[in-house]
């Protein structure tokens, strides 16, 4: 397992390879909080998260020999990309075997970062199962995304540079896919620090972590699957899962509502773009089952690497959930007129119509009626409380959309 002193020397060797990343205090959230929160923002770092850092070392104390045939390795997106550029850098031919669900985005970034894509399987470990039969056959060298040493140590110099910006920090929350990232930086932190509290998130989807705390046993899941899809797996690794139960004070877990309200939350109050793992932390820590936190906080965004479709509808839910959005289903008679007059009463009543769909033809609408879908800009659940009542009084039958 990664000691102290190689992750230090993991963060000398990176030092001029990677982006030193900001640690951000947040007024706003800390105020909400009630304790100084601040954000460690690997979703700065060049290729989008914090993966770039295990892969460089990684392949840092490799042997030539080993490297000569090229590298490979298995990911839902964000390891690819630190893959990709890390061994483009070493001038080493990469291999990433991707989900064939990965958002386009992540394809074409690790494609432009260098490396050979191949796209394979519904799923992380499916992917993995075809990078390790690659591995084999083409004499390939493997690069885990976490559970590895030498990755462990890699994602711990972030740990460092936390207590080096921040030697008061009390607590550190983390999100736990794999295990590498919350592996590394607890043990830098706790070495340096053991009295400060280190959590870990997990989407409720993909808890392993957790459920494997309390079996007293690593579990596999049958299955994982988040809006949070840099940590959607069905199992911490087997070198990471020691590290978390001996070094993680808690394990905590959010369901997708809260991932997607934390996304448009960081955006909105922190102009910081995040991806579901990376927002998962913030939605722990305001959630109602929020961890044990103290003092000085410091929140790893771990990445920010989310395509713009998955952002327009996570925007979307997350105004629903806050009630600044509303969708609505009505029929109305169909006469002239009639759609003029629902505008005017919405009007009134102090919503603005984002978007209408009318539509007469429907073969289930009765004779004589038309069909409205309407999306409205909302100030929060009271305005839509009396907005609902309005139409109710002016007459009004509707339908609520999700």
């Amino acid at each position: 397992m990664p000691s102290l002193a190689e992750i230090r020397q993991a963060a000398a060797f990176l030092r001029d390879r990677v982006r030193r990343t900001e640690l951000i205090h947040s007024p706003y959230f800390s105020e909400r909080l009630g304790a100084p929160l601040y954000f460690k923002c690997e979703n700065l770092q060049r290729t989008g998260s914090f993966k770039i850092r295990g892969a460089s070392w990684f392949l840092a104390r490799q042997e030539s020999a080993r490297l000569a045939r090229g590298v490979i390795t298995a990911s839902a997106g964000n390891h690819a990309q630190g893959l990709a550029l890390a061994a483009t850098r070493a001038g080493i031919a990469a291999t990433v075997v991707m989900p064939e669900t990965t958002p386009l985005a992540k394809v074409l970034a690790a494609r432009d970062y260098g490396a050979r894509v191949i796209l394979q399987g519904l799923g992380y470990d499916e992917a993995a199962d075809h990078a390790r039969r690659l591995e084999q056959e083409q004499g390939l060298l493997y690069v885990p995304a976490f559970d590895h040493p030498l990755i462990m140590a890699g994602q711990g110099t972030i740990g460092l540079e936390i207590l080096e910006d921040l030697p008061e920090v009390e607590t550190v929350v983390v999100p736990v896919g794999g295990g590498g990232l919350i592996a590394g930086i607890a043990t830098a932190v706790k070495a340096q620090r053991p009295g400060a509290r280190v959590i870990g998130v997990e989407a409720a989807n993909a808890a392993s972590a957790l459920l494997s705390r309390h079996a007293g046993r690593r579990v596999v899941l049958p299955e994982a699957h988040s809006l949070a899809d840099g940590i959607a797996l069905k199992a911490v690794g087997e070198l990471t899962w020691p590290l978390i139960e001996a070094l993680v004070d808690e394990l905590v877990t959010v369901e997708e509502e809260p991932i997607a309200q934390a996304i448009v939350a960081l955006l909105e109050k922190a102009k910081l773009v995040t991806e579901g793992a990376g927002a998962v932390g913030l939605a722990a820590l305001f959630g109602p089952d929020a961890p044990v936190h103290r003092g000085v906080t410091v929140c790893v965004l771990s990445g920010g690497n989310i395509d713009v479709q998955t952002l327009e509808r996570v925007v979307e839910r997350g105004l629903l959930e806050e009630g600044r959005y509303l969708k609505l289903r009505l029929e109305l008679p169909d006469v002239p007129g009639a759609l003029a007059r629902l505008t005017q009463v919405l009007g009134a009543a102090g919503a603005n119509i984002f978007a209408v769909r009318h539509d007469r033809r429907r073969s289930r609408l009765p004779l004589g009626k038309a069909e409205v879908l309407l999306e409205l800009e909302t100030r929060g659940p009271d305005h839509i409380a009396a907005l609902r009542a309005h139409l109710r009084a002016e007459g009004y039958e509707f339908d609520i959309l999700r």
